[in-house]
Parts: structure tokens; C-alpha cells; sequence
């Protein structure tokens, strides 16, 4: 469906049902590489530590809550793997290197397409 950095937590976590808005994940990923000067921005070598970067940037209990949305488990050893992380401000990734890319409009419009759930992100016509 989409090359495994620009893979949207729905893949990650077996959703069955996903829609366009994975695209707007795609979207953020891509977004985020070029105004933090990152790319990609979330480096997984395989699909699961795909999950642990993701969940190292936007925490895990904003991941826990979207599994119990949609009734989800992870694997057990997925589980252990992504551990506990508290959700990174996108302040962080600003540095020397890519402030001049970055204004509150461009934070304000990643923070919107990087959501774990799909309900949550932008659709294309907001953007």
C-alpha cells in the first residue's frame, strides 16, 4: 500500500477499514522531512519499528487511546517493542539547520495531518 516511511499507524496496527486519509498521513510524513530537514522523518527498519518511531514522537498513550477507539490489540511483542513513550513537542525537532523552513502555520498543519487516528487528520479538501 505505501512504502513502509510513509505508512500510516492503521497499517502498522492491522486496521482493516482505512481509507484516503492515509494519504494525508503519507502527506504529513513527507511535510515533516522537508520542513525538519528529516527524511524520512520517521526512519523504521521494518514495519514494527516503524510503530516504535511513530510512537516515540507522538506518545503512547495518544497510540493506547486510538487502539481502545478501535477495539485493537498489539502484539505482545510489538507491545514491549514500542514501550512508553511521552509525546515529543514539534519545538523539538526545530533546530539552526531548518528554522527558516518552519512558522507556526507549517507546525500547525503538520500537527494536523500527523494524527494516529485517521478520524482525526486532515481530509484534502481542509488542507
Amino acid at each position: 500500500v505505501a512504502s513502509r516511511y510513509f505508512k500510516g499507524p492503521e497499517l502498522l496496527v492491522d486496521l482493516q477499514d482505512y481509507d484516503y486519509s492515509l494519504d494525508m498521513w503519507s502527506l504529513g510524513c513527507m511535510f515533516g522531512g522537508m520542513i525538519f530537514r528529516k527524511e524520512p522523518f520517521f526512519y523504521g527498519h521494518d514495519n514494527q519499528d516503524q510503530l516504535v518511531k511513530i510512537a516515540k514522537v507522538l506518545g503512547t498513550d495518544e497510540l493506547n487511546a486510538y487502539l481502545n477507539k478501535y477495539h485493537l490489540e498489539l502484539d505482545p511483542q510489538l507491545e514491549a517493542l514500542v514501550g512508553r513513550h511521552t509525546r515529543k513537542p514539534w519545538s523539538r525537532f526545530v533546530n539552526a539547520d531548518n528554522q527558516h523552513l518552519v512558522s507556526p502555520e507549517a507546525i500547525e498543519f503538520l500537527d494536523k495531518l500527523l494524527r494516529y487516528d485517521h478520524q482525526d487528520r486532515l481530509t484534502a479538501k481542509e488542507a
